[in-house]
């Protein structure tokens, strides 16, 4: 059963269609970075699987089970809310922007889903928590704002925010487009200590292919809400067939 399964999803802005009759799956465990140029439609494909966006037709599959719809008698049914919440603890997201809670210490970010989402003792989600702080490097700032952060360290307390809620599937959105040049190559080797430890599946948009080639065991290229090309990251990045990858790879890199 594939960790994440899209059927025939399309996704309109009023009429502007973002995402075309989208079919592709992501195996569990797998790590899947999705490439192409801004407005591709890659970002919003997070949001779906978030249920940050919804579709306007098809269906997005987690483990076999519909995510907000389902087919009966060959509609489009809404599921019930309780069911979307379910289905939102497997899933963590880090976003380009961060979005702690400023008003919040570093430890209190991380534990308010564990405690109030999945109904952890404070005791359990504070040990949780504190362990991640040391898998991303920041033992020491479980009682810092995020305001008296640099942007890299506040990412990196994002990612132990999603990984506190121990989702199935991770997806990561444009992790360092909001980051100093000099502290991109850190956070990104937190991830790649991820990739490597864990079994979480990871679903990946990100303009840093030398990451992309890393990480990942396969690699979507999409142009105007369609896969234009996907195969292993050697592939991909060595011998594109499409001349729509090639272009862009030769922009990006």
């Amino acid at each position: 059963m594939p960790a994440i399964l899209f059927d025939k999803v399309e996704k309109r802005f009023g009429d502007h269609v973002v995402l075309h009759d989208l079919d592709f799956t992501v195996r569990r465990g797998d790590r899947v970075t999705l490439i192409g140029p801004s407005g591709s439609g890659k970002t919003t494909i997070l949001r779906l699987v978030m249920t940050l966006e919804e579709a306007n037709d098809g269906y997005i599959l987690i483990d076999g089970k519909p995510l907000t719809h389902y087919s009966q008698g060959g509609k489009r049914v809404e599921l019930k809310e309780k069911h979307k919440n379910e289905m939102r603890k497997r899933i963590g997201m880090v976003f380009q922007q961060f979005n702690l809670f400023p008003n919040m210490t570093v430890i209190e970010n991380i534990i308010e889903a564990p405690v109030h989402v999945l109904g952890l003792s404070k005791k359990e989600a504070i040990e949780r928590g504190r362990a991640l702080l040391e898998k991303v490097g920041l033992p020491d700032k479980e009682n810092a704002h995020p305001t008296q952060l640099s942007g890299g360290q506040q990412q990196r307390v994002a990612i132990a925010r999603a990984l506190a809620m121990e989702p199935e599937i991770l997806l990561l959105d444009e992790v360092t487009s909001a980051l100093d040049p000099e502290v991109v190559g850190e956070v990104l080797n937190i991830l790649r200590d991820i990739a490597r430890d864990t079994d979480v599946t990871m679903l990946i948009v990100t303009h840093e292919m030398q990451f992309a080639r890393d990480v990942s065991n396969r690699v979507l290229m999409f142009d105007s809400g369609r896969i234009v090309e996907e195969g292993k990251p050697e592939d991909i990045f060595s011998d594109p067939q499409e001349q729509r990858t090639r272009d862009f790879l030769s922009a990006v890199l």
